[in-house]
């Protein structure tokens, strides 16, 4: 798995911009497909018919691979790709952004569309939450009861997530741990437990850590 930077879903973030009597509104979104990237433009396009112009981007994919933007009807260039510039200075995959334009009747020029999409896109992504897709690894710890407390006060002291605990005639402990940070985490186990325990990988798994 590779780590990647996106921001926190479940919610649309926004932000406003006014210049020269023209209002940009930019909508942020988490997506992770194409069609949830369509569905988001459709949807703010939906809300927001009576503006001027919807121009969108949107970058996919935990390689950024997937890319797409669109101009609604401004001149070529001015909107669309300063939207998904903005996107790509922050280093964000996962994304889509649609900035909403209602027209105040002073023409800005190509390179005020550029500078006002860009910076509507902009403000809308410090707008929302960033967080680091971080690789962890997955490692069943089964251990007798008479070593639960004392590994689960190692465990809180050096920050180790449970991720859950199945308890039977032994206690299995589901642990959430950076890569990098197991074999001495194992280590440590060995130790305070003199080897009393079974540890089992059992995969990996991207979680969101706030950046």
């Amino acid at each position: 798995m590779k780590n990647f930077k996106t921001i926190r879903g479940g919610e649309t973030f926004t932000a406003e911009y006014e210049i020269k009597k023209s209002v940009f509104i930019s909508h942020v979104r988490h997506v992770e497909t194409e069609e949830g990237a369509r569905e988001f433009v459709a949807d703010i396009k939906k809300k927001y018919f009576d503006a001027t112009h919807n121009c969108s981007a949107w970058i996919l994919g935990e390689n950024g691979d997937k890319q797409k933007s669109n101009d609604d009807g401004e001149p070529g260039g001015t909107a669309g790709n300063p939207i998904l510039d903005a996107i790509k200075k922050n280093e964000l995959t996962n994304i889509a952004v649609v900035v909403t334009r209602y027209f105040g009747g002073i023409k800005l020029g190509a390179s005020g569309l550029i500078r006002a999409y860009s910076h509507t896109a902009a403000l809308g992504i410090a707008a929302a939450q960033i967080v680091q897709m971080t690789t962890f690894k997955k490692i069943a710890v089964t251990i007798e009861y008479p070593f639960l407390a004392q590994v689960e006060n190692f465990l809180r002291n050096k920050k180790i997530s449970v991720e859950s605990a199945d308890y039977a005639a032994d206690v299995t402990l589901n642990i959430l741990i950076e890569p990098a940070a197991a074999d001495n985490f194992l280590a440590d186990l060995t130790e305070l437990t003199a080897a009393n325990f079974l540890a089992e990988d059992t995969g990996e798994i991207l979680i969101p850590v706030a950046v």
